[in-house]
């Protein structure tokens, strides 16, 4: 069979169709799959376009043939048409002298001339066509926003290459058997944007069947109860809907419909096949690229647990690290942080962070065991998963609260050695969005902040029973303060003088950019261990923060405490101390007051603080005093 130019181009043009399918397919490069599928889109959108031109072209060159061997005399021009009311019309008649460009016609230009025709183009053709072409994803977007994104600029092409009134996609629940309407392109403003139960409706037939369905003849009678998602009768005359597959299940429902009859046909049914396969690659891409960067996320947060320097020695660092850490692992738009106090021997709420303007409850709030789904997370061990908060009977954290979200919930216990600590939870505005793999996947994390949590608490216990701190041997602040009452009673009732001195360090200067590592630990030990060589046995030495270091003196004045003071500076800052390879020297600044005749602790350390500030504002490596 010898086969025409025209027909070998064709069949040359259809061929490019499977190839470009193929290649998502074959190929594990994701810029790829996204650049095929959306040259396919646009070529197969060609081709109808260029098919429904033909066809118009055949037309008028058959209509011209009938006229064909005719002369204008044997036409009958006395044939009229009375149009019925309403329905008239008017010619318009264009410029005379069409070859002239004037301020009518100066918007469009010949470009070229093909076969004695000129082509014209309006001057903002490629502006406009850039436009579109161009148009950046929206910034701060997350994953489904972007696959909207690309889903609307499908239906759009779906829309104005079929002439449709309305293009709609739908996901289908198979679990909650609904139709959730994701995005639609339409003339009219009566769309229902909500979830349609699976009933005997066009739509739900074709999710019973798994199959496509065609009407070419919608009676007004029965438009409402065939098509559902209208708010009113729209005159809808014609209907095409497609299944979507994805890993061989029905995942969506892609619906055309027109005003008019006969709109649509088979070979409609088999193009938008076409389209939902695009689709379909489409949001595997989405998938693979949420995966990859999901697991990124969530890699990076637990890394920055594992790599943190910090040391846990107050509550604030830990709870800094736990929230840091849970921003990226799953989504929500508030979390608490619920901490077991072994000294008072609660659970309690530590930290609050709402990313919402809405009323949430507050840090403090002590948990309610019995009766919150907090307190059954605590007492089952297990995390507590509310799909939806508002079918949710039992409160949250207390019968107290005053909360106004409304969303999924989310409660992840923190337990170690069967023992709980605390409790993750997550809260998120949006209704079923804590998946099985998520809880699963928190549990599993949960054990990396059960052992942190745990380390924190042993550790605080085992400082509570010690009497020294352990990086300085020094005293700790409460004993400190406990033994120095007792010398204070001593030495009123002895009527003999004392005094204390508060020694803080200095902070450094540029201390990110000189040196390499922190230097704070040597700094503190060389001081620490110079104080010590400077004191007798008599004396009291105690350290009152990171920073802040006390020494307090039986049986010494003022005066004397003051000279000590200023013999033990010009040390402190008279010495070198080795830093990687630098010889650097740090400073202190020092407060001293008077304890003579005072027997409470506070009043004596608030003195000694008042005249350590004053040496810290005349800018530090300096001793003030005061009586």
């Amino acid at each position: 069979m010898h086969l025409s130019t025209r027909d070998k181009k064709r069949i040359l043009i259809f061929l490019i169709i499977p190839i470009l399918t193929l290649i998502p397919i074959f190929t594990n490069d994701s810029t790829l799959k996204i650049i095929a599928s959306i040259v396919l889109i646009i070529y197969v959108g060609f081709i109808i376009f260029l098919r429904d031109s033909i066809k118009i072209k055949e037309i008028f060159e058959r209509d011209d043939d009938l006229y064909i061997g005719y002369d204008e005399d044997d036409v009958d021009t006395t044939y009229t048409y009375e149009p019925d009311a309403g329905e008239d019309f008017k010619i318009i008649s264009g410029p005379q002298n069409s070859g002239v460009l004037n301020s009518a016609n100066s918007t469009i230009s010949p470009v070229l001339k093909t076969g004695g025709k000129t082509t014209f183009k309006p001057e903002d053709l490629k502006e406009t066509f850039e436009k579109i072409a161009f148009e950046e994803v929206p910034d701060d977007v997350n994953q489904d926003e972007e696959f909207v994104f690309v889903l609307e600029k499908i239906l759009n092409v779906i829309k104005e290459a079929f002439l449709a009134h309305t293009v709609l996609f739908f996901w289908y629940n198979q679990s909650k058997q609904k139709l959730t309407l994701e995005k639609f392109i339409s003339e009219s403003d009566e769309i229902k944007n909500e979830k349609f139960d699976i009933e005997d409706d066009i739509l739900s037939k074709i999710v019973l069947k798994e199959e496509p369905e065609l009407l070419t003849d919608i009676t007004g009678a029965a438009e409402m109860d065939v098509i559902r998602y209208y708010e009113s009768p729209q005159g809808i005359k014609s209907f095409v809907g497609v299944p979507l597959f994805y890993n061989k299940k029905l995942t969506g429902v892609l619906a055309l419909d027109s005003k008019a009859q006969d709109t649509f046909g088979i070979e409609t049914i088999y193009n938008l096949g076409r389209f939902v396969r695009v689709i379909a690659i489409i949001i595997s891409l989405f998938e693979e690229k949420f995966i990859d960067s999901n697991a990124q996320k969530r890699l990076k947060s637990l890394l920055g647990v594992l790599n943190s320097s910090k040391k846990f020695q107050d509550e604030q660092e830990l709870v800094e690290t736990i929230e840091n850490a849970v921003k990226d692992l799953i989504p929500w738009d508030a979390f608490t942080f619920v901490y077991f106090d072994p000294k008072l021997q609660k659970f309690r709420i530590t930290k609050i962070v709402n990313k919402t303007s809405l009323k949430y409850v507050g840090e403090n709030l002590e948990i309610q065991l019995n009766g919150s789904l907090v307190g059954k997370a605590i007492l089952t061990g297990v995390p507590v998963n509310v799909e939806n908060t508002t079918d949710a009977k039992q409160f949250r954290f207390s019968e107290n609260e005053d909360v106004s979200f409304d969303g999924s919930f989310l409660a992840v216990p923190l337990i170690y050695d069967d023992q709980s600590y605390g409790v993750l939870c997550f809260e998120s505005l949006k209704k079923n969005i804590y998946a099985p793999a998520d809880v699963k996947f928190m549990r599993s994390v949960a054990k990396l902040f059960s052992f942190i949590v745990y380390a924190y608490s042993t550790n605080n216990i085992l400082k509570s029973l010690l009497s020294v701190d352990v990086e300085t041997r020094a005293l700790n602040s409460h004993t400190f303060v406990e033994r120095m009452g007792s010398d204070l009673l001593k030495a009123k009732e002895l009527e003999i003088p004392t005094a204390i001195s508060l020694i803080q360090i200095d902070d450094f200067l540029d201390e990110g950019s000189l040196f390499e590592e922190d230097p704070f630990p040597k700094v503190l030990k060389s001081i620490t261990q110079t104080i010590k060589d400077e004191i007798a046995t008599t004396n009291l030495f105690g350290r009152l923060n990171e920073k802040l270091f006390a020494v307090f003196f039986f049986n010494k004045t003022t005066k004397d405490v003051f000279l000590w003071s200023e013999k033990l500076r010009i040390k402190i800052a008279r010495k070198p101390i080795a830093v990687l390879a630098k010889q650097t020297t740090f400073t202190v600044s020092i407060g001293v007051a008077s304890g003579k005749n005072k027997i409470d602790v506070e009043e004596v350390i608030h003195n000694a603080e008042l005249a350590l500030n004053k040496a810290i504002e005349k800018g530090g490596n300096s001793v003030k005093s005061i009586n």
